[in-house]
Formats: C-alpha cells, sequence, structure tokens
C-alpha cells in the first residue's frame, strides 16, 4: 500500500481538514439551536460558552487550513501545464479534464465554483465565531445578529459542502497525482 506526497496532500486538504470542517458544523448548529432556541437552560452557562467560543474557532482554524491548502498547495498542481508534445495528460490534471467533451464540465463549472464559493467557509465561519465570542450569552438578547450567526455558518458549511462535492469529483475524474511514493505497507 502506497500514496504518492501529492495525494497524502489532497487527503489532508480534504478528508482532514473539510471532512472534520463539515462534520463538526454539525455539532455548531445543533449548539446554536439548543442554545438559542425559545427555551435556555443557564445551568454551566460560562462553561458552555467557553466551549463554544474555542469549537467555532477550532472550526474556523480547520476552514482556513482545507481553503488555504487547496488554494496555495493543491491548486497549483491541478492546475499545471504540460511541456509541449506531451500526450499522457495524467499528470495534468486540468488539461486532463478540458481534453475530453465528456469531463470539460467538471473544470469549467466543478473548479471554477470550487475556486471561489470555497473562500465562503472560512469567511462566514469567522464571522459566526467573532460575534459569539464578541456577545457569548448576550447573543439571547439580540435576536437578529442570533440569527446572522446561524445564517452565516449555514452559509459556511453549504460553502464547504459545494467544495467538498466539488473537489471529490474533480479527483475521482482527474486525480491530482505524482511526488514522492510514500510505502504504507508491504504488498504481500
Amino acid at each position: 500500500m502506497e500514496i504518492t506526497t501529492r495525494g497524502l496532500w489532497t487527503l489532508i486538504h480534504g478528508m482532514g481538514f473539510g471532512g472534520l470542517y463539515l462534520l463538526a458544523g454539525s455539532g455548531a448548529l445543533v449548539e446554536l439551536y439548543r442554545r438559542y432556541g425559545n427555551r435556555v437552560n443557564s445551568s454551566g452557562a460560562d462553561q458552555s460558552d467557553r466551549f463554544l467560543r474555542v469549537y467555532l474557532i477550532a472550526m474556523a482554524a480547520l476552514a482556513w487550513l482545507a481553503v488555504l491548502t487547496g488554494t496555495y498547495i493543491i491548486y497549483p498542481w491541478y492546475r499545471a501545464t504540460p511541456p509541449a508534445g506531451t500526450v499522457d495528460l495524467h499528470g495534468f490534471p486540468q488539461r486532463l479534464l478540458m481534453a475530453s467533451p465528456q469531463t470539460v464540465g467538471w473544470h469549467a463549472l466543478g473548479m471554477e465554483w470550487k475556486e471561489h464559493v470555497a473562500w465562503l467557509a472560512p469567511i462566514a465561519v469567522t464571522m459566526a465565531a467573532a460575534v459569539v465570542g464578541q456577545y457569548g450569552r448576550g447573543l439571547q438578547e439580540h435576536k437578529a445578529l442570533r440569527r446572522a450567526v446561524i445564517c452565516f455558518l449555514w452559509v459556511s458549511l453549504a460553502a464547504a459542502g459545494v467544495a467538498g462535492f466539488f473537489g471529490a469529483m474533480l479527483n475521482k475524474n482527474a486525480p491530482v497525482e505524482g511526488g514522492a511514493t510514500i510505502r504504507l505497507t508491504a504488498g504481500g
């Protein structure tokens, strides 16, 4: 069993940072709805407030790590230009997708959307974390601000979900390959 360094970075970016972010998002939504719903339980509020702040900051960190590794590590490998006369485009995912009418849509729609919509995720969750950090329990008194935090969290999760879907489909049709091979186990 082996993986290339580029494959490992793709795994860290998508399944590590992105996947963990999406999983954490459902927990944040449940906690925000529980906390700011009609019935609010104030027992353990200080410890619960601290946990929610740290949780949202960790989510923001995961979202930023996902988008930054995707933009500055994975994307340059995706859009690498092959030397003139190259016939085998497997090391050049963008060109591989664009070379076939059956897969050109994955680049034209998928990657173009992924490039832009993915940045909404860390921006929106950072806003939510900042507002919860600033207001804490005081959000209970600010209905419009509370709704904005929940809406921004939904926007962040939707953006991450769209980016994750397109990333998985792009990697399925034209994986980012190459780099040194890391052997995990010897074959039997």
